[in-house]
């Protein structure tokens, strides 16, 4: 299995109380509790995609962190993850460091970066059913008004006409973009068939309202 998850911020005790307002008593109860849902899910087998910011504390607690992680790990760098620069950080821990990517998961595209990214490579690529082949995961945003801001431009796109290339029916322009923030899934890594179907109820609910 491939999971995904983003903006972790192990170690970072302002979240608790400013822009997150996670509700722990501190970042040592943070860390942990992030351990326990990561560890419950994730065997030594899988692979798990960090989309950015996973530490704010520095290379040797963040290896410590690192060596209680399940899975075979790969980081997609985000603007807090300052650790990966010091001499003192095991880069061994992780399959591969980049800060953008291109996967291949369950038949799709799945592009990956710590920042969204509203108009990706391969975006306008569909199957003749009219599913996706490519998706767009990030992080960074949270859920603050970054996000919202994100969502509205998401909606624009989705509501954009457009004909496509050898169709004389009228489309409109795909956005399949999923903001893999931990707090989303109550810090626990997911698919990229769970985060879509995560997304999909979110939107329901929405709609609803």
């Amino acid at each position: 299995m491939i999971y995904y998850i983003a903006d972790c911020h192990f170690f970072h005790e302002a979240l608790n109380t400013k822009m997150d307002c996670r509700g722990f008593a501190n970042a040592e109860e943070m860390n942990e509790y992030m351990i326990a849902k990561w560890n419950d899910k994730v065997t030594r087998a899988d692979t798990v995609v960090i989309l950015g910011d996973l530490s704010v504390g520095r290379a040797p607690e963040t290896n410590e962190v690192l060596s209680r992680l399940k899975g075979k790990l790969c980081l997609i760098t985000g603007n807090h993850d300052k650790f990966v620069n010091s001499p003192d950080f095991d880069a061994s821990r992780f399959e591969w460091i980049d800060s953008y990517r291109e996967i291949t998961d369950s038949q799709k595209k799945v592009v990956c970066c710590h920042y969204p990214i509203p108009f990706y490579e391969g975006q306008y690529r569909k199957r003749h059913n009219g599913e996706p082949k490519v998706y767009m995961m990030y992080g960074h945003v949270h859920e603050t008004r970054d996000e919202v801001l994100m969502q509205k431009i998401i909606g624009m796109i989705r509501e954009t006409p457009y004909y496509p290339i050898g169709s004389e029916h009228e489309s409109t322009i795909p956005c399949n973009m999923i903001n893999c923030f931990c707090m989303k899934s109550d810090y626990t890594p997911l698919t990229l068939g769970e985060w879509i179907k995560h997304e999909s109820k979110h939107e329901e609910t929405i709609s609803i309202k």
